[in-house]
């Protein structure tokens, strides 16, 4: 594809503001994009009104071998724009880079922008393969993978052999990352007037109750990944109390656990569960915990063959050292894991670290080379 034609793609992309939402208008694109070629299979999977993800099937010559490719269509929202160096949905092209909120994070490497001008380069040159290639555009990516979990749940993931992510790893090879749990314990007493305690029941004081034993819980695994290190806990909410006199009903606590493959989110999950049912075997106490889309953390095997594969063509292709590295964050590999079958997955893509942020920006020349590094991949993967 030409390099101005790839660069449209992007830039029309970057104009889509799907914050969070309207990624519907995104899967219209793309879908636009395939119209002239029947020989892909166009699937949309809406999630919820104006909420679309998109799945396209490109079937080789003969059986063999399937490899995904996946990023999502949401951004989170640019925050206030006049901080921006230039509109943050004008998708501008200065200083060699595209500027815009999605540059980095992930319309640039997400299946939307260089897989798709990968597989438009296939159909328009007509090049014969073996296997299938599928290509996923989720939504909810930046709220908790929902659209990647739709997809897995009804087993568009099921018959993968490998699966490329290209969300922003600077063109290094990411093959692990932490996992997720965000979770909320209500606590509900009884008012009452401060001067007259007994008619009450605390909130804060039994919430309060929680947060040692919580702490102790999670001072308790530790085991420390060598790429990922420890499992992190951390209290980031809380509140409760109407006024100053008066007993409390109410108090509520947020906390964020960011876990890693030796501690499964299942299983914390209902540990933590278990924590909550004991308090509240005590008299007055209360307690109510939700939990907001947990993600599982990826494992991976640093020396799997297409961990390797992605590693030897990206260091051909870009003359350099490629490291192979672990995220910090999660993405939606927590959700593809949970297909019917294990396959490995490479986090693989051209952004860089000012996702989410004012100036978010990708730098061309990367766009690019991420272009014919998965090309190259697929070539090499379906022989």
């Amino acid at each position: 594809m030409k390099r101005e034609n790839a660069l449209s793609i992007l830039k029309k992309l970057i104009q889509i503001k799907s914050v969070n939402q309207n990624e519907a208008t995104v899967a219209d694109y793309i879908a636009d994009l395939f119209h002239p070629y029947p020989a892909a299979q166009v699937t949309r999977v809406e999630y919820a009104p104006g909420r679309t993800n998109l799945v396209i099937t490109v079937n080789g010559q003969a059986d063999g071998k399937i490899i995904g490719l996946a990023g999502h269509t949401d951004v989170v929202a640019p925050g206030d724009v006049a901080n921006w160096k230039y509109p943050p949905f004008s998708g501008t092209e200065a200083m060699n880079k595209i500027y815009g909120r999605g540059a980095t994070d992930m319309k640039s490497g997400l299946a939307v922008a260089a897989m798709v001008c990968v597989l438009l380069d296939l159909l328009a040159a007509g090049t014969p393969f073996n296997g299938k290639i599928r290509l996923f555009a989720t939504v909810g990516e930046e709220t908790g993978e929902y659209g990647a979990a739709q997809l897995t749940k009804q087993g568009f993931a099921d018959d993968l052999d490998a699966l490329i992510i290209g969300e922003p790893s600077n063109l290094n090879v990411e093959y692990t990352h932490r996992g997720v749990i965000d979770y909320t314990v209500m606590s509900v007493g009884k008012s009452a007037h401060s001067a007259e305690p007994q008619r009450g029941i605390n909130a804060i004081q039994n919430l309060l109750l929680f947060y040692p034993r919580i702490q102790a819980l999670m001072a308790s695994k530790d085991q420390v990944d060598p790429v990922l290190g420890g499992l992190l806990h951390n209290i980031t909410l809380i509140s409760g109390g109407d006024q100053i006199n008066s007993i409390p009903a109410r108090a509520m606590l947020s906390g964020n656990v960011r876990t890693i493959p030796a501690y499964p989110t299942k299983n914390l999950m209902t540990e933590i569960t278990q924590l909550v049912a004991e308090l509240n075997q005590i008299d007055g106490v209360h307690l109510e915990i939700t939990y907001h889309y947990p993600e599982s953390p990826l494992p991976g095997n640093p020396k799997a063959p297409f961990v390797q594969l992605v590693k030897q063509i990206a260091a051909e292709r870009l003359d350099r050292e490629i490291p192979v590295v672990g995220d910090s964050g999660a993405t939606d590999a927590s959700e593809f894991i949970h297909a019917a079958k294990r396959f490995p997955i490479v986090i693989f893509g051209p952004g860089n670290d000012s996702g989410h942020q004012v100036d978010e920006n990708v730098v061309i020349s990367n766009y690019l080379a991420a272009i014919q590094i998965y090309h190259q991949v697929i070539d090499t993967f379906l022989k």
